[in-house]
């Protein structure tokens, strides 16, 4: 399949989208606690503070790394296994996968970069007394979290079969609860019958 074609099939995917949406609502979170909050401390993350790395690694390396984990870098790993998945015209696999989820990623990255830099140069101020955009001095730690973002749709992989096991096996202990009560219901109930026939006289 034709660059293009690819590129077209992909937009059409709804694990692409899925994705994305899902990566955008995530990383807007943040943003929108700070907007409500008028405040850079984060009510939860803000425990979790790492000591700043001069200008490179900030405080909230925490929140950085859950974060770019699904937007840009999973939401970019993602589109990029399906993007190669339509151009070889079939779902690549091991190595190959990693490849194309990393390119992605780093794409995606790349791309949200330039707006974060554009975004920086017009010294937009939030509600909390800083520019809305990211300092160009972290970007390379972002290009980093998106590069071990490729592993993300593993692990989402990974708690939703964990989840579905769990739930799967706690139906079926339930299951095995309700058999057993049936049959002691049913076990009391020919008790009382045979006491009835036998005149309710338990036997001398």
């Amino acid at each position: 399949m034709d660059l293009w074609s690819a590129a077209k099939t992909t937009l059409r995917s709804k694990r692409f989208w899925l994705w994305q949406i899902v990566g955008v609502f995530i990383y807007a979170i943040p943003v929108a606690v700070r907007f409500a909050t008028s405040s850079n401390v984060l009510p939860i993350l803000s425990l979790l503070e790492t000591p700043w790395i001069d200008h490179y690694v900030p405080g909230n390396l925490v929140e950085k790394i859950l974060v770019g984990a699904f937007f840009p870098g999973g939401a970019g790993a993602v589109a990029g296994e399906i993007f190669f998945s339509n151009r070889n015209g079939t779902i690549i696999q091991g190595r190959s996968k990693y490849f194309a989820r990393l390119g992605g990623a780093l794409a995606w990255t790349a791309t949200w970069t330039i707006f974060q830099f554009w975004g920086n140069l017009q010294n937009i101020m939030g509600p909390y007394g800083g520019n809305i955009f990211e300092y160009p001095s972290v970007y390379p730690l972002n290009l980093l979290i998106a590069s071990f973002s490729i592993f993300t749709p593993d692990v989402i992989h990974y708690i939703k079969r964990s989840a579905v096991w769990g739930y799967h096996r706690f139906q079926g202990k339930n299951a095995l609860i309700s058999r057993s009560s049936k049959l002691i219901s049913r076990f009391a109930l020919l008790q009382r019958l045979c006491h009835f026939m036998l005149g309710g006289k338990t036997g001398r």
